[in-house]
């Protein structure tokens, strides 16, 4: 039988505030241990929460980029289950009145454009961390608790199942994160657990509109990871139906070192959790207007900016969706483009030698040491044929090491491109005589012949002779 998977991620994002969801300890990352809480996070009693407004405002920002309905009622609710990195033993969250509601996002996949429905996003505390003495709690004698993470704010976006492929589930991801990126209410540094998800996973014969059972995967924090888990379990799921047997809703854990998922407990619903309204924090109202001015606030979007892009510059849709990928990028190249650069050479210089660099030396293209003026000035030299595309290439390498202008560099160096004719015709004439086979081979109906000759014309001339005018002087002289 031929199967079809229903997928849907619960992505869950520490926002980028300076201290807790409802008390004033830091939530800076990689602390000594159980330096960062207090009696509010520690659930000490007699302690009151007060909800931190900014966690308010970023999870409103979060949602109207995700494009939800805000709700001007809201409230937090107490989540019981146990686990000993809770001190609570109950987790302050948002049940079935969520701050946002009923969003989307778009996303392109290798199949044209595809819209993944957003059921909720709901503010919430992290949990702490347990430490191992070992490199598993299989091989580890002692666990002690972290506590520095209880309370960090954390919004959960819960998608729709609306994703049938690994592939999707991972550009869904990638898309959500990129957005909060780019509204800057989140790291999303996954190496420090700020972006992580759950998957939901379930398979169905094709064709059926009947869900079969699910299994979720737990705190999956890389995309990898998101595309091989899912593969595995869809995989795992088939042969269990195959064999005749029925798949268990449970939890299960992705193993990468073994590229397996393993069985962790049986999956709870929401009814376990037995949700009660938390009495401590009074509920949320936020009012039209708020809302509005929180609308007002936020960037250009990645859509409506890669819109933007291809309308106004021309740029190509892959060009466009890989410049505005980040919002650091992005506004780098509108800085380029202000600076004089035609758009496309400034997408490609950006692409290609900028990007070439920044990964080489493994830093951002906030850290460039070729600010967006500078290379914006080095591409005008090229338009006004100050400069070849090839010497430019030297140029960006001293641009690289130097904080010189272009033109300084340009200038400095000797490295004017040469546009007199006769000088050019001198070399071209010498190149025709010295080069008898090419010439020869190029006549006889070889056209591509004359490549080699324009080489030898630009080896001689130090690279600095107009190649277009060396392309028509040889395509003149040799008929």
């Amino acid at each position: 039988m031929s199967y079809e998977a229903v997928i849907g991620l619960e992505i869950h994002s520490e926002l980028k505030t300076n201290t807790k969801i409802f008390c004033g300890c830091a939530t800076s990352f990689g602390a000594e241990h159980n330096t960062h809480v207090c009696p509010v996070c520690l659930g000490l009693p007699g302690v009151l929460p007060v909800l931190n407004k900014r966690v308010l405002e970023f999870a409103i920002k979060a949602g109207l980029a995700l494009n939800c309905k805000i709700n001007n009622f809201s409230k937090f609710d107490r989540k019981n289950y146990y686990y000993p990195d809770l001190p609570k033993n109950w987790q302050t969250s948002q049940y079935d009145l969520p701050i946002c509601e009923h969003g989307y996002v778009d996303i392109e996949t290798s199949k044209g454009k595809k819209r993944i429905r957003i059921t909720r996003i709901h503010m919430e505390e992290d949990a702490g961390k347990l430490v191992h003495s070992g490199n598993t709690i299989k091989d580890s004698e002692t666990s002690n608790v972290d506590y520095n993470r209880t309370g960090v704010p954390l919004i959960e976006i819960v998608s729709e199942p609306d994703m049938s492929t690994p592939e999707e589930a991972r550009l869904y991801m990638e898309k959500v994160k990129s957005i909060l990126q780019y509204i800057d209410v989140s790291n999303c540094k996954m190496e420090e657990g700020n972006l992580r998800a759950d998957l939901n996973v379930s398979i169905r014969p094709k064709g059926s509109d009947v869900l079969g059972t699910r299994t979720e995967m737990k705190n999956i924090n890389s995309f990898k990871a998101v595309e091989e888990a899912l593969e595995y379990e869809i995989e795992r799921q088939e042969e269990v139906l195959e064999d005749g047997g029925h798949v268990i809703q449970e939890t299960r854990t992705w193993d990468p070192d073994r590229g397996i998922t393993l069985s962790m407990r049986s999956k709870e619903n929401a009814h376990d959790y037995r949700y009660m309204p938390e009495p401590d924090l009074v509920p949320i109202i936020t009012s039209d207007e708020e809302i509005e001015a929180y609308r007002k606030s936020l960037p250009e979007l990645p859509d409506a900016r890669q819109a933007r892009l291809e309308s106004e510059y021309g740029l190509s849709g892959y060009d466009a969706g890989i410049i505005t990928s980040s919002r650091q990028m992005a506004e780098y190249f509108d800085d380029v483009v202000a600076a004089g650069a035609d758009a496309k050479l400034a997408a490609n210089w950006i692409m290609g030698d900028l990007s070439k660099n920044l990964n080489a030396e493994g830093i951002g293209i906030e850290a460039s040491p070729v600010d967006a003026k500078r290379l914006g000035e080095m591409i005008c030299l090229i338009s006004k044929g100050t400069i070849s595309s090839k010497i430019a290439k030297k140029v960006f390498e001293e641009m690289w090491k130097s904080p010189d202008s272009p033109e300084k560099i340009v200038k400095d160096k000797g490295l004017v491109q040469i546009t007199d004719t006769k000088a050019i015709e001198a070399i071209v004439d010498k190149v025709i005589a010295d080069n008898p086979k090419a010439v020869e081979e190029y006549k006889g109906g070889k056209k591509k012949a004359i490549g080699s000759l324009v080489g030898q014309v630009m080896k001689q001339s130090k690279g600095k002779a107009n190649p277009q005018m060396v392309n028509e002087l040889l395509t003149q002289k040799l008929g």
